[in-house]
């Protein structure tokens, strides 16, 4: 065998000697590697959602759907006293494909939603707390319980509703007495008293006058709230929200003579009440009203002033 074919012949064979051992240790380290661990995700502990309050409540406001709202809370801390919507779901334990992903994230905003629904007052628990008073403090984040709210018609609802430092005294009314039962709990009124007077020739005559104004009515009998089903009420008494001064003066107006609620319209609420002239004779009222002159932009103008 020639010199040249001899020197091809061992160049082949080294080419293929390296390859083979190229071969053979990609094939070890393949063998050495170790296969993928699939590591489980730690299951979630269950939670539930509890109606909480929104910002820092004070004994006698008034809920409002935006006061509250729904949050997460551990099944396993929750008190018996908390408002729940019934809801508990655990975390996901193993990982879900992208397309399960994208379904539960729908279905999640899905469920937020009607949660939101029901945090509004359309319903559930969480809508009969609206129109609920405060009771007791109850802090931004701190769950809602019924045993620091009073609803409508329990006991205590009308303490709570009182403003700090007012009382409540109630007084007879008709229909007659009571602007026809078109006064409602919320509406403002003139306590206007009417007797007879002593006078010196025997005759006998009568006076009328407020004894306070602009009072606030808070029940009609014992509704304390408007009622939507008729827009009047006809009831036997009527209670009034009065300091104490004034629960003194209307105690004795109602030991003198008859009380009649006047009505104000609902531009005039404005202000707290106060204490009216008391009863005079016809002939004292001056039911024409006084014209002051008054100087606007160096400009007279006549105003007309009620007395």
């Amino acid at each position: 065998m020639s010199p040249v074919r001899m020197g091809v012949l061992v160049s082949v064979a080294f080419v293929a000697a390296v390859g083979l051992a190229l071969i053979a240790r990609s094939v070890a380290i393949g063998h050495a590697r170790p296969a993928p661990v699939a590591v489980m995700a730690a299951p979630q502990a269950p939670m539930v959602r509890v109606l909480v309050a929104k910002r820092d409540l004070s004994p006698g406001d008034r809920l409002t759907p935006g006061d509250f709202n729904w949050q997460a809370w551990p099944a396993e801390g929750l008190n018996p006293a908390f408002i729940t919507d019934g809801a508990a779901a655990a975390g996901p334990s193993v990982k879900a494909p992208a397309t399960v992903k994208i379904e539960t994230a729908a279905l999640n905003a899905a469920s937020d939603k009607a949660h939101d629904l029901m945090a509004s007052g359309a319903g559930g628990a969480a809508g009969k707390m609206v129109d609920a008073i405060v009771r007791d403090p109850i802090l931004a984040g701190e769950p809602i319980v019924e045993g620091k709210v009073v609803h409508a018609g329990a006991a205590g609802i009308l303490a709570v509703s009182l403003d700090p430092g007012m009382r409540a005294m109630s007084v007879p009314v008709s229909a007659e007495s009571a602007a026809g039962g078109f006064i409602l709990p919320g509406d403002h009124v003139d306590v206007v008293q009417s007797r007879q007077m002593d006078t010196s020739g025997g005759a006998k005559k009568f006076a009328s006058g407020a004894v306070l104004r602009n009072v606030k009515i808070l029940a009609i009998d014992q509704n304390t709230t408007r009622t939507q089903k008729s827009a009047a009420v006809v009831g036997a008494t009527a209670t009034l929200e009065v300091s104490p001064a004034e629960a003194e003066l209307l105690a004795l107006s109602k030991s003198q003579g008859e009380l009649t609620l006047i009505l104000r319209s609902y531009a005039d609420t404005a202000g707290n009440s106060s204490a009216g002239g008391g009863p005079r004779l016809a002939e004292q009222v001056n039911v024409a009203p006084a014209v002051v002159k008054v100087f606007r932009n160096g400009a007279p103008a006549d105003v007309a002033v009620t007395r």
